[in-house]
């Protein structure tokens, strides 16, 4: 694919990243420096199209529509970057892309709307203090969210597809932020009721006794009980699949920072010793699923990597007893994610900055690719590293 080193960006991001101490390490300056020049060929390669990149498929850039699950990583990516530079480039670019998600405020027919829209808005919201079209996009994304909330099995629903009765994955727990926000922005305890009670369901039956979680639990929609306990794209039903554990990890640790209960802190420290009791690449990129048949030929998962590195990042400030050893296994994951095994090279990937990341092995797609939400979560956690050396 076409080189482009964008030397214009190249030199912004050297002149912002010099104010922070964690600049003087060349790996985290190159990694800035290359995702600048990334995000800026992708946006060059988008050009006027009205769409969010998601992966390469068949050697060409996969884009998709609002609807899909991972619009909201494209805009995202472009509030990090521009939140890691100053460069109002990608301020600009950032807002351009969240105003065409605007109509999923309308949008009842997922779980992912806490990803598709938190990740865009409320990043601008974080960053720019927003404007009056933002709040009212949220606040009516956080109703339709609770909207598939059901009182018998006290959890959001997931997917509306499949043979499933009322399915609910572990990925769901990613779409609480939304909520607890929108209650603390409204003072209307609803939403993060509903959270409250989505967590405790899930935490009672998504984990088994050594804290590793199932990919789908079917409820009974009059009962309320369990069904089933099983994975739809990790190796089999009682294997681990490695994103699903992130996911986990990362949605409890967001639950302890809204409400300071101690039952979440303790579910994301026993899920994170789990994931780093298991975890055994030498480089702390794990396999698709642990347990995969094909090891160690089987492919990495550069996005779960990237998703448990934030969330250690945020696990260490709160953690009394393991501070050191999750920031230490994060800034090791970091490091590793920044290396020429990982990070694309400039003008390579379409502008993805990370490689080798697996999507849905079962169904074969998306196979050691990049893909948007692990660049995403790869730039919060160069965000929360800057952060944390800058205090």
């Amino acid at each position: 694919m076409r080189q482009n080193p964008y030397p214009i960006v190249f030199i912004v991001s050297l002149f912002f990243l010099g104010s922070c101490s964690s600049a003087k390490k060349p790996w985290f300056q190159n990694a800035v420096n290359t995702a600048s020049s990334q995000l800026t060929m992708q946006i060059e390669e988008m050009g006027d199209k009205i769409g969010f990149p998601r992966s390469i498929k068949a050697d060409t850039l996969r884009l998709d529509n609002i609807y899909d699950w991972t619009s909201g990583f494209f805009p995202g990516s472009l509030w990090y970057i521009y939140e890691l530079t100053g460069n109002d480039f990608f301020k600009n670019e950032a807002s351009k892309f969240t105003g065409y998600l605007h109509d999923l405020r309308y949008y009842t027919g997922t779980h992912d709307l806490g990803f598709m829209v938190y990740c865009s808005y409320g990043n601008e919201l974080r960053l720019t203090g927003g404007d009056k079209t933002i709040i009212p996009v949220m606040v009516q994304t956080a109703d339709n969210l609770i909207s598939r909330f059901n009182d018998a099995t006290q959890t959001i629903r997931s997917w509306d597809f499949g043979e499933w009765q009322y399915p609910v994955i572990i990925d769901n727990m990613m779409n609480l932020e939304l909520l607890f926000w929108a209650s603390e922005y409204t003072n209307d305890p609803k939403y993060k009721d509903v959270a409250i009670r989505h967590a405790n369901t899930t935490l009672e039956h998504h984990f088994r006794d050594d804290m590793s979680s199932y990919h789908v639990i079917d409820y009974d929609t009059i009962t309320g009980n369990a069904i089933s306990k099983g994975t739809f794209q990790g190796y089999s039903h009682e294997s681990h699949w490695a994103r699903g554990q992130a996911w986990g990890l990362y949605g409890y640790t967001v639950c302890y920072r809204h409400t300071k209960d101690e039952k979440y802190l303790k579910a994301a420290e026993d899920i994170a010793r789990f994931i780093m009791d298991n975890v055994k690449t030498d480089d702390l990129i794990p396999y698709w699923d642990y347990v995969a048949p094909d090891i160690p030929d089987a492919p990495r998962d550069a996005s779960a990597a990237a998703i448990t590195c934030s969330a250690l990042f945020e696990l260490s400030k709160y953690s009394t007893q393991h501070a050191t050893a999750y920031y230490n296994y994060a800034e090791t994951i970091l490091k590793n994610l920044s290396s020429e095994k990982y990070l694309s090279k400039v003008g390579d990937n379409f502008g993805f900055i990370l490689m080798h990341s697996t999507g849905h092995l079962p169904a074969n797609s998306e196979i050691d690719t990049p893909i948007n939400y692990a660049d995403y979560y790869y730039l919060e956690s160069l965000k929360r590293y800057k952060t944390y050396h800058s205090n």
